[in-house]
């Protein structure tokens, strides 16, 4: 490892040589990867249900019914019976190598395990159980800003652990350095949870129902369709069998795909680079309408009737400049355009009970808008709570779910303008 180090320690001396002004200590965050092969063989074994556990570090939510969907990232579920949104109950786990994803649709659960795609069933959700797989469809991902990749002459995972190694060092004070880490070869921003998105509660024409997730899900579910978005692809799956999912098309979209957000019959792709709108008018098809354009920075993105709202922010492995959130007039779907950008502190996830918007800003906590006037969106804040690092939200009406790096929160929701705590579920805390 101490090829790795070495570059965090000359920016130390050189910082220090360049200047005589006041020092000032700070902590930093720092990754240092670890490259692993993965026996695809084992992997497949290991897809199975254990007892609960208490959460390391949550990503991605879901939610069906009475029960919620925690990631616990590149490792599994968490499942929790929340009957008594005052006390979840953790139920189980459901151990899934190389998970981000989730996605539920009536009794069956669909989750990504690195290069397969892998249907359970959750009718029991203590005894979940295998039910399909398709196997090495997704060829590539990222987790904590490290790499993984298909090897499929082998049959093996070329996958990269991630060790997060906090330090203190001794900068000038009026620097104001990015959170970097050093891998393999050159300076990244600290990535988000993982890479490898947000659907609605809604009835399928198929009859079936629809769980909900949050802004940065990658997997969404429409009719008789899962889509799961890859890193530059949109991938189908048919699940008219929900038990038995077929691969059935992939369809090119761009570079740095992130999120997806289907809204009536359009998906909504966020991406590095700006968000794509395709017609989905015939859902073994859809149909790309446009691309409205954004500078470089990572791209959640949700929908309310002919606005989108889009979060772009910095310090992340999409490496952007821009903290902002922006409002889209889709009116036009084949000629999306801006309405206004608003500043922000750093902003993640978002969802919205319109007229209220829910933002999480990181670090920076959970802010709440009135977005009537889309024209002074600043002007009307609601709240700001701090003391959280806010990832992802969801809004379920009267009631608020939100996931960050220090837990899952639950909010009372029926008077946005006196939001109340109902619950929190901190990491680490014993089952």
């Amino acid at each position: 490892m101490k090829e790795k180090l070495l570059p965090l320690i000359i920016i130390a001396l050189t910082t220090t040589l360049w200047s005589c002004n006041d020092k000032c200590k700070e902590t930093r965050v720092k990754r240092e990867f670890t490259q692993v092969t993965r026996s695809l063989m084992e992997i497949r074994t290991q897809v199975k249900a254990e007892t609960a556990r208490e959460m390391d570090r949550p990503g991605k939510i879901y939610v069906k019914g009475s029960y919620l969907f925690i990631n616990e990232i590149k490792k599994g579920i968490h499942v929790l019976d929340n009957s008594d949104p005052a006390n979840p109950k953790f139920v189980s786990f459901i151990n899934i190598p190389g998970n981000g994803d989730i996605a539920v649709r009536d009794q069956t659960l669909y989750a990504d395990s690195f290069s397969d795609l892998v249907a359970l069933d959750i009718s029991d959700p203590v005894n979940a159980k295998e039910t399909g797989r398709v196997k090495n469809v997704f060829k590539n991902g990222s987790f904590d800003g490290g790499s993984w990749s298909l090897n499929e002459t082998v049959g093996a995972i070329n996958d990269s652990d991630a060790r997060f190694v906090t330090e203190t060092v001794t900068t000038n004070c009026e620097d104001t350095p990015f959170p970097i880490s050093w891998w393999g070869g050159g300076w990244f921003f600290l990535a988000d949870m993982a890479s490898f998105s947000s659907s609605s509660a809604a009835s399928s024409s198929s009859g079936g129902t629809n769980g909900q997730a949050g802004s940065m899900a990658r997997f969404a579910l429409h009719q008789n369709f899962l889509y799961a978005v890859g890193q530059n692809n949109l991938q189908l799956f048919t699940i008219d069998n929900p038990a038995q999912p077929q691969q059935s098309a992939t369809i090119s979209v761009g570079w740095g795909i992130e999120t997806i957000f289907p809204y009536q019959n359009k998906l909504f792709i966020g991406s590095t680079t700006g968000m794509y709108i395709y017609d989905n008018s015939n859902p073994a098809e859809p149909k790309q309408l446009s691309v409205f354009r954004h500078g470089r920075a990572c791209d959640p993105v949700v929908v309310h009737n002919d606005v989108a709202y889009v979060t772009l922010r910095t310090g992340n492995a999409c490496a952007g400049a821009q903290n902002q959130l922006d409002l889209i007039d889709v009116s036009n779907a084949s000629s999306p355009q801006l309405i206004k950008s608003y500043q922000m502190q750093n902003p993640h996830g978002l969802s919205i009970d319109f007229p209220t918007l829910y933002l999480c800003e990181g670090e920076y906590g959970l802010k709440l808008f009135d977005v009537k006037d889309k024209f002074a969106v600043d002007k009307n804040q609601i709240a700001h709570f701090k003391g959280m690092d806010a990832y992802d939200v969801i809004s379920l009406g009267k009631t608020l779910l939100l996931i960050g790096k220090d837990g899952f929160y639950q909010y009372d929701a029926s008077n946005p303008n006196d939001l109340k705590q109902i619950s929190k579920i901190p990491v680490g805390k014993s089952i």
